[in-house]
């Protein structure tokens, strides 16, 4: 972490934007890298500076919805085998089928929940895609959820005084929490559903 800050703290205004637009933008393609914690310092340094929360969101917001779509588009265009067989680090043993089956049932709704769970958010946009979910409606389900979650993380680095590593606990909290939001979400719909079900059926 302290490298990475370090780095950071070393750009210029222009460049730091741009190594978060690359970071949000590689996260949808390579999940393991540490996108959140870059976005976190990186807004944490430009609070620090002259930089300012939009700015931060802004450049955030491209990087990370212009690589889903760009994932998105890989999925529509080679569908799901193709992707599974060339990036085999994406797509982990039964998260995909997890989201396929809440895609079928839930939709857009879907969308928007599983981008929010850590280790399934970047099977989303392929498999989107794959399934010809729409462009439009998955760019608006998938900004919604990125824009709700990293404009959290720019207000609490806007907020975070002069401790990064507090601000990174603190940002790993939400993140947790929010996942155990949104499982407990899919929980309740699926139920929901079960339920209906069931009930037409007698």
């Amino acid at each position: 972490m302290t490298g990475i800050l370090a780095w950071l703290s070393s750009l210029p205004e222009p460049l730091l934007y741009g190594a978060l637009v690359l970071a949000a933008f590689a996260e949808n393609i390579f999940p393991p890298l540490p996108a959140d914690t870059v976005i976190a310092l990186g807004a944490f340094v430009a609070a620090r500076g002259s930089g300012t929360a939009l700015g931060v969101w802004t450049a955030t917001m491209l990087g990370n919805v212009g690589g889903a779509m760009v994932m998105y588009g890989l999925g529509h265009r080679y569908g799901l085998p193709w992707l599974r067989q060339r990036l085999p680090a994406l797509f982990p043993t039964g998260a995909t089928e997890r989201v396929t089956a809440r895609f079928k049932t839930q939709g857009l709704f879907a969308i928007i929940v599983s981008r929010f769970l850590p280790g399934v958010r970047a099977v989303v946009p392929p498999l989107a895609g794959a399934m010809d979910l729409g462009a439009f409606r998955a760019l608006i389900a998938m900004a919604l959820a990125s824009g709700a979650w990293y404009g959290l993380v720019c207000v609490l680095a806007f907020r975070a005084g002069a401790n990064a590593d507090a601000l990174l606990v603190r940002i790993a909290g939400q993140q947790r929490a929010l996942g155990l939001g949104a499982a407990a979400v899919v929980v309740v719909a699926v139920s929901v559903m079960w339920w209906r079900v069931r009930t037409r059926r007698r």
